[in-house]
């Protein structure tokens, strides 16, 4: 399983990539104990934090403006899903995510996700 995660957070970024990624990490697993209930992710964190970085710095380094902002409002909204749905811990990836919401603050979507990262830190 190891080397598919590898695989996937070295893959360039799509539309396709994240909504795996999305859906991998929306899955949990039982821990052993049945009558306690007790669930894990299916994906390490680490992976996800991993898969996140990439996205980002990918946004970052696409020279064709278009597919930029296409894809900068992608991650955008992948993100405010994972945050959502408590995937990830903002506070993990909040120096990282905030930069990247300042740097595309032109897009309705990263300056969405700049209020939604204000707005959880309480």
């Amino acid at each position: 399983t190891k080397e598919y995660l590898s695989a996937l957070v070295g893959m360039d970024m799509s539309l396709h990539s994240m909504e795996v990624v999305n859906r991998l990490a929306m899955c949990r697993i039982s821990e052993g104990d049945k009558k306690t209930g007790g669930t894990k992710p299916l994906v390490h964190p680490e992976f996800v934090h991993r898969f996140v970085s990439n996205c980002l710095s990918s946004c970052e380094n696409i020279q064709d403006r278009n597919a930029q902002n296409r894809l900068v409002r992608l991650v955008c909204v992948f993100l405010q899903s994972l945050i959502r749905n408590e995937i990830v811990n903002v506070q993990d990836l909040y120096v990282e995510v905030q930069a990247f919401c300042i740097t595309f603050s032109r897009i309705r979507e990263a300056a969405a996700l700049f209020k939604l990262l204000k707005s959880m830190q309480g």
